[in-house]
């Protein structure tokens, strides 16, 4: 496949020929700033509105993660497949019913796996949001502090997750995600899923728990620069890792186990 038609395959089958407005400049770190305004249906019921949820604006240029990942990878990956899933998300919960909580995180963790829209549009928004937070640029190299520690002590340290971080992604068949995440009980695990799962999804994997570093392996994700050579853009993915941007939502989903037990 010559570089044209990926970048025409590409633009069409990320965004499905429907790419969300730029909505606003919202970042990730409390993942209910994705949410914007409620609206009430008929009988004065809360609901989703049409435009729930906006696409986040990159903090850091499309260039700052090169040669890891190029410029034309970061436009086309942000600005055409994540957009799609913004805009698909919305269109598919538009007028649904709330529950009692109105953020995305309740929204994945109760989907059913039949809900093909929310399913795929809604870990298709989460799951990029959080790729672009742990590729900010700068920030820690390596694990610190607590998230060290727990490292060492749940999966043999350092090493040993990166190793079986890239493991994951690497024999993820086909489309999916490699993932590093807590349980409920405050264990660290290391996970892949197919397509746009991801571990908040209780009731369509394996094994749950808090996202907290995400490796996108869909060919998207790296098709450009490495074509076929997935092992090579793992490799560059995690140079880029920021963990920093890991160590907090390590802290902050650490702290709700903590305050659960």
């Amino acid at each position: 496949m010559d570089k044209r038609t990926f970048l025409k395959l590409s633009g069409m089958a990320g965004a499905g020929l429907m790419v969300a407005p730029w909505l606003g400049c919202q970042t990730s770190g409390d993942d209910k700033t994705l949410l914007n305004g409620k609206e009430p249906d008929s009988d004065g019921h809360e609901v989703w509105g049409s435009e729930a949820f906006v696409l986040p604006a990159l903090t850091f240029g499309m260039d700052a993660l090169e040669p890891a990942i190029d410029a034309e990878t970061m436009a086309i990956h942000h600005g055409k497949h994540h957009a799609g899933y913004v805009g698909k998300l919305n269109a598919a919960v538009a007028g649904r019913a709330k529950g009692i909580d109105d953020d995305l995180i309740s929204l994945l963790k109760g989907v059913d796996p039949e809900d093909a829209a929310v399913r795929n549009n809604g870990g298709g928004h989460f799951n990029h949001t959080l790729y672009w937070e742990v590729l900010a640029p700068g920030g820690a190299s390596e694990p610190q502090g607590a998230l060290a520690a727990h490292i060492a002590t749940d999966l043999g340290g350092t090493e040993a997750l990166k190793t079986a971080f890239a493991k994951a992604g690497a024999q993820q068949f086909g489309s999916g995600w490699a993932w590093l995440s807590l349980d409920d009980a405050g264990r660290l695990f290391v996970s892949s899923t197919p397509n746009q799962d991801n571990p908040l999804m209780g009731r369509c994997v394996e094994k749950s728990g808090t996202p907290l570093l995400g490796m996108d392996v869909w060919e998207h994700a790296y098709y450009l620069n490495y074509q076929n050579r997935r092992t090579d853009y793992i490799e560059a993915f995690m140079s880029r890792v920021n963990w920093n941007a890991v160590g907090a939502r390590y802290d902050a989903a650490q702290s709700r186990v903590n305050t659960s037990t």
